[in-house]
């Protein structure tokens, strides 16, 4: 009878969230296939589409039938499509490029986000504004920047200052997706050094297939290989801001957050199994799809909850921090490509 009566209190549990969560967790997929198919049929990014989508919807964010479902999707789907991603990563990547190129992309993702919190105490910028963004420019554009904000402390430009990072990385990667196969072309790179490039340089994964592939089929393999470890970079950074987040929450409150959230530790498991080869082909080709969905879902979400108008006062500080970001970035992998092909 007891038994009876503990799964039956479950089962009202589970209907309960279902209910609750099951009408804007909808909302938030079709936001996310609608976005998809104007990526496929007219070549938008994905990101891109989600986010203005989600914009434009933003009254289903507001207290309503939808509002937890969205909420839900916002923040736990978030946490499961960054987890996944560690499908995609293996040591075996990571050591197929040789040491001098993975020392330059760890170099690069350090300097960057010293260098834009450096810049943003200069101009006036938060600091963890500056870290949410360098750390979206330096290592996987959106998704860093969706997983860096869901460990640092939340106010109430949290979710507009995600969105602006969002916004900025995306359309920052479209446009060197147009312009570094040109620059690199000027400069006389051949194939695999322009891969290297594009993946060492360009924020999103779309966007760097897309460079890349626009060039050679060698360039673009390498420039996804070269960008997919710039991704398992994200496990060990995320880690380092939550301890720093750890150290100032228990100055303010007494609390201590987990030292490794559950999504890294879930990215860090997946990583592990497919480095010793338990995860087959078709699993993994399968995760790395549910992955990019739920990330499409996420940022659907976290636009519907967030009002236009308060991206727009982030300032033209914000941009100029973004953007330096971004040529700091550049200018820092063309440096050290020169430097190991001269060595």
């Amino acid at each position: 009878m007891k038994l009876q009566t503990v799964y039956g209190l479950s089962g009202q549990r589970l209907a309960g969230h279902l209910k609750a969560y099951l009408p804007g967790v909808m909302v938030a997929v079709l936001v996310a296939l609608a976005a998809q198919f104007v990526a496929e049929h007219h070549g938008a990014p994905a990101m891109l589409m989600a986010l203005l989508f989600g914009i434009a919807l933003n009254f289903l964010g507001e207290p309503g039938p939808t509002a937890a479902g969205i909420g839900f999707t916002a923040r736990t789907v978030l946490r499961f499509g960054v987890a996944v991603l560690g499908a995609r990563i293996s040591v075996e990547m990571l050591t197929s490029l040789g040491w001098g190129m993975i020392g330059l992309l760890v170099g690069g993702t350090v300097a960057t986000i010293l260098f834009g919190v450096a810049l943003a105490r200069l101009i006036g910028q938060g600091p963890r504004f500056a870290i949410l963004t360098a750390g979206a420019v330096a290592i996987c554009g959106a998704s860093a920047a969706m997983a860096i904000a869901a460990v640092l402390p939340k106010d109430e430009r949290s979710e507009r200052n995600l969105l602006f990072t969002v916004l900025g990385v995306t359309v920052l990667s479209t446009i060197a997706m147009i312009l570094y196969p040109i620059l690199t072309n000027a400069l006389g790179f051949d194939d695999v050094t322009a891969g290297a490039f594009i993946g060492a340089t360009v924020h999103d994964v779309a966007q760097v297939v897309g460079a890349g592939f626009s060039i050679s089929d060698t360039a673009g393999e390498t420039s996804t290989l070269v960008k997919l470890i710039r991704v398992s970079f994200l496990a060990p950074v995320v880690i380092v801001i939550t301890l720093v987040w750890q150290r100032e929450q228990t100055r303010a409150d007494g609390t201590r957050p987990p030292i490794v959230p559950g999504f890294v530790a879930g990215f860090l498991c997946l990583a592990t199994l497919n480095s010793l080869g338990l995860i087959p082909e078709t699993l993994g080709a399968f995760l790395a799809g549910l992955s990019s969905w739920a990330l499409l879902a996420a940022i659907a979400a976290v636009g519907m909850k967030t009002d236009l108008r308060n991206i727009i006062k982030v300032g033209g500080g914000a941009i100029a921090l973004i953007v330096a970001e971004t040529l700091f970035l550049a200018g820092l992998v063309l440096a050290g490509i020169s430097f190991l092909e001269f060595a």
